[in-house]
């Protein structure tokens, strides 16, 4: 898979190569191959490079070079909205942002339903939309409410449009009625949540070594409206987890026992999905530079999930 990935970023100049991109294709292959075990190659191949879209727009596009300029992020989400309205639409054949979306969608497309590809460009629309609203705070994160937080929080970490695209290449669905009940809510709810704040658990460290500042994410939030210190905030956040850890746990076997197949299928893929976050966060990727002197409760605080 990530021989693939990095074909596939060649293909339309998504990142320059090195050790960067490496990396990139590396944890994002085994992470959605721990998310989605069960999908065949084209499907893992397909959610792969949707994810690795993702990021890679972030990286480029989004994060510290959005704080810089916001308007320009802002534009390029305009031209991104466009295509995922059309996919049909005219762009500029020299753009890799868009040629990649177009080709994303169109391979979507021939393997969703009419309301699941919606459904999926519906999130897809969301997360450029938490782009924009990350790069708007991300210079004042203290400014930013725990309430806001934790409403914005699963749209940039992309876990939305992971669990959207679960049924896309695992072949099942769910009934609206299904979708809008309380256990299948709740799970979706949890999962989401957790995805973003075990992230923030992890990262956090290293984004202060290095932005040596506080980054945006839920211990920075936390500490701003509940004045708290460093650990107070970690132990609060890590609380956090370990009661969504809990609801999510509950709503998994409930559901996963069920003799209505699509709902039994959903909820073994909301498993593998949070256990590919947990996963995710023991790469490489999140490890905190030696230079940072931080307590040993600090950096093993995250939340289990058995």
């Amino acid at each position: 898979m990530e021989r693939h990935l990095r074909q596939w970023t060649d293909e339309f100049d998504l990142l320059a190569t090195g050790d960067a991109r490496r990396a990139l294709c590396n944890i994002t292959g085994q992470g959605v191959a721990h998310a989605l075990p069960t999908a065949d190659l084209d499907g893992l191949a397909l959610c792969a490079d949707l994810f690795l879209w993702l990021v890679a727009f972030d990286d480029v596009h989004g994060e510290a070079t959005a704080a810089e300029n916001p308007g320009r992020l802002v534009d390029r989400v305009a031209e991104l909205t466009r295509v995922l309205a059309d996919d049909n639409a005219v762009a500029d054949p020299d753009d890799p942002v868009t040629a990649g979306l177009q080709n994303l969608l169109r391979r979507v497309k021939a393997r969703a339903t009419p309301t699941q590809y919606l459904r999926l460009t519906g999130h897809l629309r969301d997360n450029l939309v938490g782009l924009v609203w990350e790069a708007h705070h991300l210079n004042q994160p203290d400014r930013v409410t725990v309430h806001t937080y934790c409403a914005m929080r699963p749209y940039t970490v992309f876990v939305h449009t992971l669990m959207a695209t679960a049924p896309v290449v695992l072949a099942y669905d769910l009934s609206e009625t299904q979708r809008a009940s309380d256990p299948v809510r709740q799970m979706e709810t949890a999962v989401a949540n957790l995805a973003g704040w075990v992230n923030d658990l992890a990262s956090h460290l290293r984004e202060v070594d290095r932005q040596r500042a506080m980054p945006l994410s839920l211990p920075t939030v936390l500490m701003a409206e509940h004045q708290l210190n460093f650990p107070q905030a970690f132990e609060a956040a890590s609380r956090m987890c370990e009661e969504e850890a809990a609801v999510a746990r509950k709503r998994i076997r409930e559901l996963s026992k069920s003799r209505t197949r699509p709902l039994a299928l959903h909820a073994a893929a909301l498993e593998t999905i949070a256990h590919s976050f947990i996963w995710h966060v023991d790469h490489d990727r999140y490890a905190v530079a030696q230079s940072l002197a931080v307590p040993t409760h600090l950096t093993t605080g995250r939340p289990s999930w058995p």
